[in-house]
Parts: structure tokens; C-alpha cells; sequence
């Protein structure tokens, strides 16, 4: 997650613990401005609190379920849009998913290692 103006939170890139149910800081500053370039300048990057990516190591699913395991990547990565998306219309926030940016663009900016993002979520006020 990058956070930009989410209240308790420095600005910077998290990542999510689900086993603790926690957030890390990994890295410093406000980097929703790069990772809006890194996506093909989409505003609503720029402009969200609070920017989701979700990204997967394919290589743990697939080495357990073969070639189909990529598939199971992308089924849990909507599964967990899906619930993202629900969470901020119950909280009266908006979301949109965004496929459209330069992968490599987005795990510099984000500093992902083996792992390959598959969809970007920002989250903040809804608009209109």
C-alpha cells in the first residue's frame, strides 16, 4: 500500500502482514505521483490517500499447482478486489481496479522483488 494523507500513517510504501494482520513500512515518501506516471498517468492515483497493489509471487501457487496455478493467482487477486471494492462502498469511500501501467515502472516504485503486480486499487473519497 502506498499512503499519502491516511490518518496514523507516515506517507510512504507498506506492506500487509495477513498472518498478524499488520502493516510494515518499506519504504519512505510519498510516491503516489511515480506510480501514477508508472501507470499511464491514471489521476485517480495521484489523488487517492491511500493506493492498494496487489501483486503475487507466482512461483509459490505454481509450484504446488502447476501451470494452473496462474490461474488461481488471478481468481484470488478479483476475489480480493472484490472484497476491497465492498469494504469502501460500506465505508463510503470509492475504489476502482487499474490493469493499465508498466510492470517493471510499478515494482520500482513500490520495491517489489520476485513479486509481479497484478492490479492497482485507490482508494479515497468517492467522486461525484
Amino acid at each position: 500500500m502506498l499512503a499519502g494523507k491516511v490518518d496514523g500513517l507516515s506517507p510512504g510504501v507498506y506492506r500487509y502482514g495477513p498472518m498478524n494482520h499488520e502493516l510494515t513500512k518499506t519504504g519512505e515518501g510519498d510516491r503516489r505521483t511515480d506510480l501514477c506516471a508508472a501507470a499511464l498517468n491514471q489521476a485517480s492515483i495521484r489523488r487517492a490517500p491511500a493506493v492498494l497493489v496487489i501483486s503475487a509471487v507466482f512461483e509459490r501457487t505454481t509450484s504446488k499447482y502447476g501451470e494452473r496455478g496462474i490461474r488461481y493467482v488471478h481468481m484470488e487477486s478479483g476475489n480480493a478486489s472484490q472484497n476491497i471494492s465492498l469494504e469502501a462502498v460500506s465505508l463510503d469511500l470509492g475504489t476502482v481496479v487499474i490493469g493499465a501501467f508498466n510492470d517493471n515502472a510499478v515494482k520500482s516504485v513500490v520495491g517489489m522483488g520476485a513479486e509481479e503486480p497484478l492490479l492497482i486499487m485507490p482508494v479515497g473519497r468517492r467522486s461525484g
